[in-house]
């Protein structure tokens, strides 16, 4: 065995010394960590500190701004998209006014026949049998009605002109004999200007009158797609309420099913609350005009019915057409016994017959009533004005049933109609249903549909 081997004064010496420069080296590399850490250290402090002056300058600045103001300014920008929003779907129903009216009028119609085809078919008629008898009967007496008002106003016209000028003659002697000191002059005057005023307007009278049969073409074109519209609501109306329930997203979906129903039986109830209460004017308004020995009783009688389902508006110039009538052709004695029938047949329709027919099925204040009639009047003429009232009905019923479902919060017997609109069940209540939910109200107990389920 060989014996260690010692070291030299040299090796020791070198040994120590690359001893030193060893830790030197380690030295000096912690020293640049430690730096390093050091620097970015810092620089995140700085950077927290900029990002804490950031929003504490922020928040001084929201802080500086009244609350008044930023709730306006929160409101504002959000009426303006709803603005924009509401004036796009506005210019898209313009454009396409036409269609939108006629398929109004189809679902108001729809409304007004869907009970008979419920009926039919719960005696047993097939749906398509039903809808066929139901339609072509409804517009049978459409036709039927249009054709005997204007028969009637050509029978009668020969006797309305004479009686015309003898009344116009009767009312001139009136104005000379009245208080008013009008002279005949003065009458014959104003007839004067306006037979002038006629003569040279006649360009702009035949303008009219080919604007008239423009009016004409496209009101025949509204009538055949009313009812083409008519037709397939009555047939196959729970198709087409299932296929727009797939068109929204599945959260609105249970929403959407619900109010729905809801929404069609308002519009049903208003329908057929229109119609009886104009019926019930026409009938009583008709038969004391007639009893007066006015001329054109009956399509007067006719156009009280079909102007009452302007409300308010409607019956009020329908009936002063009646007072004018009466007043050119039989005098001012028969004109105010006509006002004197208009004005109680419309007071008994405004606070018995409505109130007691229509009940809580409708419930739109008065006032949304004249603003949605002039609204539509402006936006669509006579159409508009016709769908505006039970399109608001409509809307009042649907934001009630989303304010309470949203208020609830829990599943009421109501979110069971998501489940049944994806089975198809929820027709039961629309149009082209089984017949079982003919515009009844919700008694809150489950339905029984057309194949022995429960929704």
């Amino acid at each position: 065995m060989n014996p260690p081997r010692s070291l030299g004064p040299s090796g020791w010496f070198g040994r120590a010394k690359a001893g030193v420069a060893g830790f030197s080296e380690r030295r000096a590399q912690l020293q640049a960590r430690q730096e390093a850490e050091y620097v970015e250290a810092w620089d995140d402090a700085l950077h927290l500190e900029g990002q804490r002056s950031d929003r504490i300058a922020a928040r001084d600045a929201a802080a500086a701004v009244p609350w008044g103001v930023r709730v306006a300014a929160e409101a504002g920008w959000r009426l303006l998209v709803l603005a924009a929003s509401v004036w796009v779907l506005m210019r898209v129903i313009g454009a396409v006014r036409l269609v939108v009216l006629a398929f109004a009028v189809s679902l108001l119609i729809t409304a007004l026949l869907q009970p008979t085809v419920a009926r039919l078919q719960r005696r047993g008629v097939p749906r398509g049998l039903a809808t066929a008898l139901t339609a072509v009967f409804g517009f049978v007496v459409l036709g039927l009605v249009g054709w005997f008002v204007v028969w009637q106003v050509l029978d009668n016209l020969g006797t309305l002109s004479g009686r015309v000028q003898e009344g116009i003659g009767e009312l001139k002697q009136w104005l000379v004999n009245s208080p008013l000191h009008v002279t005949e002059g003065q009458i014959n005057d104003i007839a004067d200007r306006l037979s002038d005023s006629i003569g040279t307007s006649t360009s702009e009278i035949t303008s009219t009158g080919l604007q008239g049969v423009t009016v004409l073409v496209e009101g025949l074109t509204g009538l055949l797609l009313a009812m083409f519209c008519t037709l397939f609501l009555l047939y196959d109306g729970t198709r087409i309420w299932e296929w727009t329930l797939k068109l929204v997203p599945s959260s609105a979906r249970p929403g959407l099913a619900g109010a729905g129903p809801r929404a069609w039986r308002t519009l049903t109830a208003y329908v057929r609350g229109t119609v009886i209460v104009a019926l019930i004017d026409a009938v009583f308004i008709g038969v004391g005009i007639y009893i007066l020995d006015v001329p054109l009783a009956v399509p007067i009688a006719v156009l009280i019915f079909l102007a009452s389902f302007i409300p308010l508006v409607g019956a009020v110039a329908s009936g002063a057409l009646a007072v004018v009538v009466a007043l050119v052709t039989q005098g001012v004695f028969t004109a105010l016994m006509a006002l004197v029938i208009v004005l109680v047949v419309q007071q008994i329709e405004g606070h018995v017959l409505q109130p007691f027919i229509l009940g809580r099925a409708v419930r739109v204040h008065p006032l949304a009533v004249v603003l949605a009639v002039a609204t539509g009047a402006t936006v669509a003429g006579i159409g508009g004005a016709v769908v505006a009232v039970p399109l608001v009905a409509v809307a009042n019923t649907v934001v009630v049933y989303l304010r309470a479902r949203g208020a609830s919060g829990t599943a009421t017997p109501d979110s069971t109609d998501a489940a049944a609109a994806n089975e198809g069940l929820v027709g039961a209540d629309l149009p082209g249903g089984d017949g079982h939910g003919d515009g009844h109200q919700d008694t809150g107990a489950p339905r029984q549909t057309g194949d022995g389920a429960q929704p």
